[in-house]
């Protein structure tokens, strides 16, 4: 049988642009050919840097997913670099893909998993990536810091400025942008004239005013942290004093997501601009003292703190904007992004009793999707499901075994025409069988049919969630607990309100497509209308 292999391109903003990607895809599908591979699956990221973990990255989620269904055999890369720079990330997620019986070639670099010896060349390998990123990262920032001491900006967006070409070349100026400075003094003002930075922000977006990113402001953009210089009340930039160097952004080795860290304030580099200021030394003292005495009520952010409810964390969702459903105060749940960014940005203004969300949410699953008849229900589902799809896992075959037929008679028609030449017949023999071998080439590069997972391998992981959940709640509840449970068995679920009678209702996807689509990373096609409907219940 025909071994099949996937294709994985990545290429970063450094010295490479969109064309690196089609480069990386001959090199990789010329080498599958070589090897008569069956090329199965194409997966590429586009400007993203090879210290972002895989699984973070479109391209390589859907590639670690068709590894974990099962869909190819091989995977071939330019190099081990374009799955990651660093060594850690890099053991661990070819480590993963092997695990998987997947073998890895790098067509550049030479590596193959089938061969003696691996371990250390991948090692070798990854550690070479990874003193490429710190001497690029070590370059790059002593480049950033020749341009701040030669006078330049090379900080990214602020609201209030802008970055223009320098007069005298090599490199940008700051300049105030006067239509935004006013919306920095007004901020400044109101919350000096006692109002929350809630009502600031809403009021901005209610004006249809655009944050520095274009889009709608949040009340952690403009309150921050007056101890770090975060946020628009805290940036001393408004006040005409530049610092450049105050913090690293940094990657999370738990979690791989970058954060930042403080630098020692002896690294700090400082410098009085007066042509910058756009609020006066009056009216940031003024700011500072009401930081200094306490925030007015609504004027903290949540933002980034641990849901301590049992329906937080994004859970569930607002029918209206996709926002996450949280505790809007110690009573009731409502959407997150009105409460944050206000009505302008999102109409929901449904709010639930926390007990009575909760209790029903938790009711109907149990009565609806856990209990014994519904368990039984799902098992059918899930089997009938991947038996509809079955029939696709045939055609791929015979399609494999007709590719290699004409595989052969070209081979035999190209050997003819160098003992004979060529002939009519001969030609025409030999672009009908290009023509067949490319139309059926295309069929299988657009083919969503692959391996399918077994249904009792789905349900019984589906039973061991339903167990551990049944086990947590007639026991001691675990908030953090449940909620992983609730997100395992549910997945995301829409809280609404109906148009004509005013009930609420929540609406979720039936977990045998639920199930089925995470199984095999959507590769079924299921969609609304077709077998995927959601499930929906009243409040």
């Amino acid at each position: 049988m025909q071994l099949r292999a996937a294709l994985y391109a990545r290429y970063s903003s450094d010295k490479q642009r969109e064309v690196s990607i089609d480069d990386q895809m001959q090199a990789t599908r010329k080498r599958a050919l070589a090897e008569g591979f069956h090329v199965v699956a194409t997966h590429a990221d586009e400007g993203i840097s090879g210290s972002i973990p895989v699984e973070q990255r479109p391209g390589g989620r859907k590639l670690l997913a068709d590894a974990q269904a099962k869909r190819f055999d091989i995977l071939i890369v330019e190099g081990l670099d374009r799955l990651s720079r660093e060594v850690g990330e890099s053991e661990q997620v070819i480590k993963r893909i092997e695990y998987l019986g997947v073998r890895i070639i790098g067509v550049s670099d030479g590596y193959d998993s089938s061969a003696a010896g691996r371990k250390l060349a991948r090692i070798t390998r990854g550690l070479i990536n990874e003193l490429y990123l710190d001497d690029l990262r070590a370059k790059t920032h002593r480049g950033l810091e020749g341009q701040v001491r030669r006078g330049f900006h090379a900080g990214g967006r602020t609201f209030g400025y802008q970055s223009v070409p320098a007069p005298e070349g090599g490199g940008s100026h700051l300049q105030i942008d006067e239509a935004e400075a006013e919306v920095v003094r007004w901020v400044f003002q109101q919350f000096v004239d006692g109002h929350s930075t809630k009502a600031i922000v809403h009021e901005l977006n209610a004006k249809g005013v655009r944050s520095a990113r274009g889009g709608t402001w949040a009340v952690s953009a403009v309150q921050g942290s007056a101890a770090k210089g975060l946020g628009l009340l805290n940036n001393e930039l408004y006040r005409g004093h530049v610092t450049w160097n105050r913090r690293q952004w940094i990657k999370d080795p738990s979690t791989g997501k970058r954060t930042y860290i403080d630098r020692p304030e002896t690294e700090w580099q400082s410098s009085d601009c007066p042509a910058l200021r756009i609020v006066s030394e009056e009216l940031w003292a003024a700011v500072q003292a009401r930081e200094r005495r306490g925030p007015a009520r609504g004027t903290r952010s949540g933002k980034g703190a641990v849901p301590r409810t049992l329906l937080g964390g994004g859970l569930v969702r607002c029918f209206e904007c996709g926002g996450a459903i949280v505790a809007v105060n110690s009573a009731r749940y409502g959407c997150s992004v009105r409460k944050d960014r206000g009505p302008s940005v999102c109409s929901n203004a449904i709010t639930i009793k926390r007990e009575v969300l909760e209790e029903a949410l938790l009711h109907d699953l149990q009565e609806d999707l856990i209990s014994a008849d519904a368990l039984n229900d799902l098992d059918k589902e899930i089997k009938a499901l991947l038996s509809s799809h079955a029939g696709g896992a045939d055609q791929d075959i015979l399609r494999d075994r007709r590719l290699k037929t004409l595989g052969e008679q070209i081979d035999r028609l190209v050997e003819a025409i160098t003992m004979i030449g060529m002939s009519e017949a001969i030609s025409k023999k030999l672009a009908a069988a290009e023509t067949e071998r490319e139309r059926l080439l295309q069929d299988a590069r657009s083919s969503q049919v692959r391996a399918l997972p077994s249904a009792d391998d789905i349900i019984a992981k589906y039973r061991g969630n339903v167990q551990n959940l049944k086990t947590v709640l007639e026991s001691e509840p675990d908030v953090h607990r449940v909620r992983a449970l609730l997100s395992e068995i549910l997945g995301p679920v829409v809280i609404g309100k109906d148009a004509v009678t005013g009930e609420l209702w929540a609406e979720m996807e039936k977990p045998a497509e639920l199930l089925l689509e995470s199984a095999t990373g959507g590769s079924l096609g299921l969609v609304a209308g077709a077998g995927f409907e959601p499930a929906t219940f009243g409040l």
